[in-house]
Order: C-alpha cells, then structure tokens, then sequence
C-alpha cells in the first residue's frame, strides 16, 4: 500500500514532516530546496540548538527550533507528531549530514510512517559517502557500519561480525579512538587497504589512504588527528579464508579469554562471530577451556 508523501512543487508548503540534509562542514552545501523548505516550516526539531542555529542564523531562517535528542526524544516525539496532526509543517535536520544516520532521527520516521504521516526528503551531504568517494577504494557494494562500540573487546567482536562481508566497509570515530581502532582493525579483519578522512569539506581536510598497519603506524608516531573521524576498509581478498578446526576455534578462545581478558560469553561472542560456527558449541568448548584452566 502506498503511503502519504508530501511535495513542495506549489508555493504553499503542506503539513508534514520535512526530513532535511544539512552540511557537514562547509555552509555553503545545502541545496536551494532545502532553504526554502526551511523558511517555510513552522518548527525545526534538532540535536543541538546551538550547532543548528550558526545554519539558521548564516540564512535568516526564522522557524523556531525545537531540540530532539537522545535525552529527550521520547519526550519530545509525541509532540512533534501532535504539532504535525494539527496542520503543522516540522523539519528534521541533524547537526550535519543526513538526519537519521547515527542520530534520534530513526524512531520518529518510524512514528510518523506507522501512523501514515506525510513525509519527504530533501537529500543533501553525508560523510559517510563523502569519505566513499575519496577513499580510493571500491564503491560498487559497501556498507555502513556506523560507530564501533568505545571498548576493544566489544569493538574486536563487532569487527568480526562484518569480516566476511563482500563489500566496501565504511565506519565512523572519534579522534581519542581512532589509534585503538585501526589495531583492532587490522587484528580482525587483516590488513586491508583502508582510508582515514577528517574534516570534510573543511577547510583542513585530509584523507590519508594506506594499509591499516601503515596508517595505525601513523597516527601512533603523530598522535590522534582532530576533527570528526571516517574510516573505509576494503573487503576481503576473494578466496582468504580462515581453516576453523577445533584446534584453531580453542587457540583463538585461550587468546581472548587469556591474552584479552574476555569472559567466556565475550570471548564465545567474539569466536562465533568471526568463525560463523554457531555461539552454543563454541560456548560449550569455552567452558571446557575454562574447567581445564581451573
């Protein structure tokens, strides 16, 4: 079933949500469309009304900004949703970017499609595809992995969920995580070739290509970079594969249970993930490491 949208073609904007994308750096990456949406809507609802309001500010955008946040979305969404029943037109922007793409944005698209609340999407800059297309790697297939988890047993398990995926892998990070990434980068998916980009369409912008050891290496004798963080990863070299004997299952358990300090629902997570055998049987073998250590 088709489901409502809503169109800016007339001179009247009609009541709706307003998914719009904002620049990630440079101010000047914002389509004439969304300008004009945005100085129609009745409300903005954003992350941050301060980061918000250097846009709104920089184009005289007169449309109060409402914040809508991690902290607060629960709240806030309710009222959005009430505001756009009653003939309301809301925007959606993020601080920079796409809305949605890591940020609150995903659970009122979500509402406003569950009840058959118009909405549209003005499309825009992301970082993400930004970093794609200057990383020098394939484009053809890849996948957004958004945040790794902060701590590296987690991270080292998230990794390896994605390993085997055929496909370009694109992450985002912060600058104090950005070293202990890349070696967990390379210690679970190999040494691929890779891309860090910061800083896009900034001024200091800078997208240094490598193999993942080269730019660990780098940033260990440098020290972690300021400004926002995207990594892109190759896939896998077609035909590497990793022979999962009971031996090979049991060495890798002993090194993270030993080496790496995971429990052995961590270290069985890790295992799983990355071997692709099923978590209750390596679990189980686990457990019997664990009974023969004590």
């Amino acid at each position: 079933m088709a489901h409502k949208t809503v169109s800016d073609a007339d001179s009247h904007l009609p009541t709706g949500l307003y998914i719009i994308a904002t620049p990630i750096g440079n101010i000047g990456d914002i389509s004439s469309r969304a300008l004009e949406i945005l100085g129609k809507v009745d409300a903005i609802a954003c992350e941050d009304t301060r980061v918000s309001g250097k846009l709104t500010s920089f184009y005289n955008i007169p449309a109060k900004k409402i914040p809508y946040h991690d902290h607060n979305a629960a709240e806030m969404r309710p009222r959005l949703i009430a505001m756009i029943k009653e003939g309301k037109r809301v925007a959606l922007i993020s601080d920079a970017g796409m809305p949605l793409i890591s940020d609150p944005g995903y659970k009122l698209v979500a509402q406003c499609a569950a009840e058959d609340i118009p909405m549209t999407c003005i499309p825009g800059p992301t970082a993400s595809l930004t970093a794609l297309t200057l990383s020098g790697l394939p484009t053809d297939k890849f996948m957004f992995a958004g945040f790794l988890p902060p701590k590296s047993a987690a991270r080292k398990t998230a990794l390896a969920e994605v390993k085997a995926v055929p496909a370009t892998l694109i992450f985002y990070e912060t600058a104090p995580r950005l070293i202990g990434s890349l070696e967990d980068m390379q210690a679970i998916l190999g040494d691929r070739p890779a891309a860090v980009a910061r800083e896009l369409t900034k001024k200091f912008e800078e997208v240094r290509r490598g193999q993942l050891s080269e730019l660990g290496a780098y940033y260990q004798a440098h020290g972690e970079p300021r400004g926002e963080i995207v990594i892109v990863v190759g896939g896998p070299v077609a035909g590497q594969t990793e022979d999962w004997t009971d031996e090979a299952v049991d060495k890798l358990l002993r090194e993270m249970m030993r080496e790496q300090g995971m429990s052995v629902k961590d270290a069985a997570a890790f295992v799983a993930a990355r071997s692709g055998i099923k978590k209750r049987d390596v679990y189980q073998r686990a457990l019997l490491l664990q009974q023969k250590k004590k």
